[in-house]
């Protein structure tokens, strides 16, 4: 799946998890952008234990089910993690066995949609969807990760 055109309104998502520790707590981000500029906030914390890639799951799913409920046909979805977006854009990887019904489900939610597109995008690109999630565990932002680079060639 590769980035929807110009001219098509869409909903724009950009999604995240964490799991601390890996597997731990899961905390969910997403920030949804609607056709008219307007943003919506998603950060929560779940109940139950999981990994990384859970928890990246599942924040797709509840972005796109948010979507979904402010009238959303056609998404562009947008995840840092590689093996969300080859798992769910049909390329030929070995899957993730215990993640099976969940990757079927977000499929489905996908499928939902009038119009669909998923690109993966370097984690300095999901910086706010990744402080969602990690405000849901009570965690504060990453340092980001250029601004490290600048400082350590300046040194």
């Amino acid at each position: 799946m590769a980035v929807l055109d110009s001219d098509v309104l869409h909903w724009t998502v950009h999604c995240d998890g964490s799991a601390v520790p890996n597997p731990g707590r899961m905390g969910l981000g997403a920030v949804l952008v609607a056709p008219d500029g307007t943003r919506h906030a998603l950060s929560r914390a779940t109940h139950s234990i999981g990994c990384n890639n859970e928890a990246e799951l599942r924040a797709l799913t509840d972005a796109l089910l948010a979507a979904r409920a402010q009238g959303a046909s056609a998404v562009q979805v947008y995840s840092d993690n590689s093996i969300l977006v080859e798992q769910l854009g049909g390329r030929a990887v070995k899957p993730i066995e215990r993640l099976a019904d969940l990757f079927d489900a977000a499929r489905v939610l996908l499928a939902s949609f009038d119009r669909v597109a998923l690109q993966w995008i370097p984690r300095h690109r999901n910086a706010e969807a990744d402080a969602l999630a990690r405000a849901a565990l009570g965690m504060a932002p990453k340092a980001s990760g250029k601004a490290g680079r600048r400082k350590k060639a300046r040194a």
